[in-house]
């Protein structure tokens, strides 16, 4: 594990206005034990690491690699693609919309080192996407903020906002990021899936890669500032 792992634990802990002590007692470890693991000196085995995600509400993985995923950015991430101009009439496949949310998250972190949603990222055959990508979109279809529409020949759901007159609340998305996520939208407005898909393959961070794995946003630094989106 990296320094930045225990910082990351650290903060977390801070965050949720605990103590060492605390925390230790809920892992069933002594306090001293879990200052030498804060302190990157010993590894949590198993069990406990399960245990300190369900104490700081992240998975395994976004623990280790150290994000902090903001779930309902993401959702208005979502909101805010499908307000741009997308092309077919407002609507766009979930595979593309997928690749477009990936390509923000990374471009973000390509200029400011960090994440917009802080949301891990797998490598799976049709491109980079998180795992909680599919509950977001049907949550916001049980809320009512978007539309599903399974038209096309080869049989893909087609999204667009449910009432594409309505603002939605974006408050969670600054002027910078919502400008990026307009810019990303009109350079692949007119591309179809396949292509974006093809796009996102042959980056650098999708890769180096084996399939399943989580991609470190590190990797997108290394990529050729041209094909960051």
């Amino acid at each position: 594990m990296t320094k930045d792992y225990y910082k990351f634990i650290k903060e977390l802990r801070t965050k949720k206005g605990l103590s060492q002590v605390e925390v230790a007692e809920k892992l069933g470890i002594s306090r001293s034990s879990y200052i030498s693991f804060e302190q990157g000196k010993i590894e949590l085995n198993m069990s406990e690491a399960t245990k300190l995600t369900d104490i700081f509400g992240v998975s395994l993985e976004e623990m280790k690699a150290g994000l902090k995923p903001n779930y309902a950015k993401y959702k208005q991430m979502i909101l805010a693609y499908l307000r741009a101009d997308n092309g077919m009439g407002g609507k766009i496949t979930k595979t593309k919309l997928a690749k477009l949310l990936y390509l923000a998250d990374f471009a973000w972190f390509y200029k400011n080192l960090e994440s917009m949603s802080g949301m891990a990222y797998r490598r799976i055959q049709y491109g980079p996407v998180p795992d909680s990508y599919f509950r977001a979109v049907d949550e916001l279809y049980e809320d009512g903020l978007i539309d599903l529409d399974c038209t096309t020949k080869d049989g893909a759901f087609l999204i667009s906002l449910a009432r594409p007159g309505e603002r939605d609340n974006l408050s969670e998305l600054n002027v910078a990021e919502k400008k990026l996520i307009k810019d990303i939208s009109a350079k692949w407005k007119d591309k179809r899936t396949q292509e974006i898909v093809k796009f996102t393959h042959d980056q650098l961070p999708y890769q180096i890669c084996e399939d399943n794995e989580i991609i470190p946003y590190g990797l997108i630094t290394q990529e050729d500032p041209d094909h960051v989106y």
